[in-house]
């Protein structure tokens, strides 16, 4: 019974951490679109933040969906 509180805990913390992560990851996108949509080059300073939170967001999504599988496996 704890562990299932523990993995829904877990699995609620992700989600935040996501939308977070996201909220963060939206201003460089926002001026990656603005590049293109303006036929510029994006600088490389936004092209580092979009990445580093894309892959942050992946990871933590990874970490979610193993807390989703553990918890249907205690159920």
């Amino acid at each position: 019974m704890f562990r299932k509180l523990t993995l829904k805990r877990n699995i609620r913390n992700c989600k935040k951490r996501i939308e977070a992560l996201e909220f963060k990851r939206s201003r460089s996108q926002a001026a990656l679109v603005e590049a293109i949509l303006t036929h510029t080059t994006p600088s490389d300073q936004e092209t580092d933040f979009f990445n580093k939170y894309t892959a942050c967001i992946d990871a933590e999504r990874q970490r979610m969906h193993r807390y989703m599988e553990e918890l249907e496996a205690v159920k």
